[in-house]
């Protein structure tokens, strides 16, 4: 049976912007709303998706809410692509030295020193220093990026997904990436590497083949 293919955008694209190599005939693109809670997005995919067999494909932080509400669904295959579950590899040094950063970032936030809060989390996120002659353009951004969800402390377990058959691809980039695909893979699902794009491996050429023989799988 075709299952219908759902999309599920990051924190940055959304809808079929997020996906531009996806024939719009054949899927359904989630689009949250700006600035809508983890929680309000998780209940907002199973009430849309509830009672439909669908395949997920869901892109960095969007793998969040989709895991929060995977019990509800009906999931007849899963695609993560950098999912950003940080929550299910809590300890490991990479993980905790992100989310020591970003913790730090945004402390400097929430007492209004926007300037400060970019500094420490440009280079973390950006790979580049504070500029003060770009700040005036990239205050918007960092303004964004104070108030954006932060993708752990929602509870996600590994439990959540199991039986959920599950395809996690990651651009082998970033450390942090590859310890929660080493984690899902450690409970049963199966880890591709493509890179190249970093933390976007679905514009590869090869994602379209890796998605097949998945699905071939699922068919077996």
């Amino acid at each position: 049976m075709v299952r219908e293919r759902v999309y599920v955008h990051g924190g940055g694209r959304r809808g079929v912007d997020a996906w531009p190599h996806v024939d719009e005939g054949d899927a359904t693109f989630v689009s949250f709303p700006a600035g809508s809670s983890i929680d309000d997005q998780a209940h907002a995919l199973a009430d849309e998706l509830g009672g439909r067999p669908v395949m997920i494909f869901a892109h960095s932080i969007g793998a969040v809410p989709v895991a929060l509400a995977a019990p509800r669904l009906d999931i007849a295959g899963l695609v993560l692509i950098e999912p950003a579950l940080y929550d299910l590899a809590r300890g490991d040094t990479a993980i905790e030295r992100h989310i020591g950063i970003v913790t730090e970032a945004r402390s400097r936030a929430s007492v209004g020193d926007l300037r400060g809060f970019w500094a420490i989390l440009r280079p973390l996120m950006f790979g580049g220093p504070f500029d003060e002659e770009r700040w005036s353009e990239e205050q918007a951004l960092a303004q964004r990026w104070a108030t954006t969800n932060l993708p752990w402390g929602h509870g996600v377990r590994d439990r959540m997904l199991g039986g959920v058959p599950t395809l996690v691809v990651t651009g082998g980039w970033n450390d942090e990436y590859e310890v929660i695909a080493q984690v899902l893979a450690d409970h049963g699902a199966t880890h591709r590497v493509l890179p190249g794009h970093e933390h976007r491996p679905h514009d590869s050429g090869r994602f379209v083949h890796v998605v097949d023989e998945f699905v071939a799988a699922l068919a077996s």
